[in-house]
């Protein structure tokens, strides 16, 4: 993972700049900073919850020296501990190869190795969930009200531990015939009292509510993040071919098998079955599918006596047995020779890390503390918000949050960001109470109104953004 994570300077996405900076000002200014820096959103001081609270707390130890250097060796350790955490799980259900199996992680998917490259907490996420599975399956079940404690204030994913625990049940149910109520019942012990018990109680329920409704009804007017979008079937067949091979195997061993399907192999195929499903809605879930593909593979596998991995004496002298481990080693070293150099072609995509480093540093010596600056792309925050904390914006994170705090302010920005509104500036100044207009160059309708508005003058540009200053008139 270092290798393909330093095969570039840049970080992979804008969220990581937020989320290490975050990090930073927890260490340097106390567990819960004032955020002051969304004021027109639902993330605005007095209605602040930080739905990362324990990732930013895990990348506490990465802010010492260069927070870029400490975003990408965060994002190297977060991925290795995903990906020990599936071992632990197949290594502790005996499944033959294990190790050879969490390591076809790194082949299986493109889109999946990205995703597991960036500064952000999906990669434990996905160890945490991998870790609860294995929980499950052994019974641990109080174990598991502890953890999705856990998982409430790491990540807003928390859902997902409920369902996997739903479709281990619904496995039980199915290939055991009885009802097991008690991972349900622990696991939503713990999510109910992480919610509760929560250092932004009742602010987190409120969030909570907002985030997860606005993602449910994504309307075509509000233009949220491409991770909230599917891909389309040949981008899909590109990168996350080998994730789609090792789900369609693991089919092919059950009937190679001959044998009813068993609890741990009902159940990854349930999770492989509700990831693949959220992959076809939107693209993020990409981090989820491949390794519940290879888990359900793996499980499927092992079934078949011909894959029992021998006492390591015995190995060499049957050589039967190596005949899996090397058709294993061969489909995972044609999925590494395949995934890393595409994904640090993709990497190496990346924007530049001084990105707006020079209209922040304007930003910092010609306004006011705490003064608030007109964007004209939401997605610009983070990066102004790792350069620049001394000015407050108008939209970050995600775009819903500003148009749920105030749908009409909302719309009136999206068309003057798009370069429908005639001189701008009076409505700039008077209804967002903004002095200065930051705007990336790709925003060319913008900017041609903005030169054509006697009372907005440009103060600053360079090869990446303009700075425009609202003149009174």
């Amino acid at each position: 993972m270092a290798i393909i994570q330093f095969s570039t300077p840049d970080l992979p996405d804008n969220d990581g700049y937020y989320h290490i900076k975050m990090a930073w000002m927890m260490r340097t200014e106390g567990l819960k900073p004032d955020f002051v820096w969304l004021p027109l959103s639902i993330l605005s001081q007095e209605n602040y919850y930080d739905h990362h609270f324990l990732y930013h707390v895990a990348l506490i130890p990465f802010t010492f020296g260069d927070l870029r250097l400490g975003a990408k060796w965060a994002a190297v350790t977060f991925s290795a501990l995903a990906f020990l955490a599936v071992w632990y799980l197949l290594d502790r259900q005996k499944v033959p190869f294990a190790w050879l199996w969490a390591l076809g992680l790194l082949g299986i998917s493109e889109a999946f190795i990205f995703r597991m490259s960036i500064s952000r907490a999906q990669s434990l996420s996905l160890g945490v969930m991998a870790l609860g599975l294995a929980w499950m399956f052994e019974g641990k079940y109080k174990h598991l009200a502890v953890l999705s404690f856990l998982y409430v204030w790491l990540y807003n994913a928390f859902p997902l531990m409920l369902a996997i625990a739903g479709l281990y049940t619904f496995a039980i149910l199915v290939v055991e015939k009885r009802l097991e109520y008690r991972p349900l019942l622990w696991v939503g012990l713990g999510i109910a009292a992480g919610l509760v018990i929560n250092p932004y109680f009742p602010t987190n329920l409120i969030f909570t509510y907002h985030h997860f409704l606005s993602k449910l009804q994504i309307a075509e007017s509000i233009k949220v993040g491409n991770e909230w979008y599917p891909y389309d079937t040949g981008q899909l067949l590109d990168n996350s071919l080998p994730a789609l091979i090792a789900f369609a195997s693991g089919a092919l061993a059950m009937g190679i098998a001959g044998q009813k399907m068993n609890l741990r192999t009902a159940t990854a195929f349930f999770a492989a079955l509700l990831f693949g499903a959220m992959l076809f809605n939107a693209r993020r879930f990409v981090e989820y599918f491949p390794p519940f593909a290879l888990i359900f593979a793996a499980f499927a596998w092992s079934a078949i006596p011909d894959f029992e991995e021998p006492p390591l004496d015995m190995a060499m002298r049957d050589k039967r047995t190596l005949i899996p481990v090397l058709i294993l080693s061969i489909i995972i070293l044609a999925g590494m020779a395949k995934t890393f150099p595409a994904v640090q072609h993709q990497l190496g995509k990346s924007k530049p890390y001084d990105l707006y480093a020079g209209a922040s540093e304007w930003l910092l010596q010609n306004t006011n503390e705490g003064e608030l600056i007109f964007q004209t792309d939401w997605d610009d925050f983070p990066r102004l918000f790792f350069y620049n904390t001394h000015n407050t914006y108008l939209a970050g994170l995600d775009p819903t949050y500003f148009q749920i705090y105030d749908p009409s302010l909302y719309a009136e920005w999206v068309r003057i960001t798009r370069g429908e509104v005639e001189q701008p500036s009076s409505i700039i100044r008077s209804r967002f109470g903004a002095r200065f207009v930051h705007t990336d160059l790709n925003h060319v309708d913008f900017i041609e109104q903005a030169e054509k508005d006697p009372n907005l003058s440009e103060v600053y540009r360079d090869d990446q953004s303009v700075l425009f200053e609202v003149i009174d008139p």
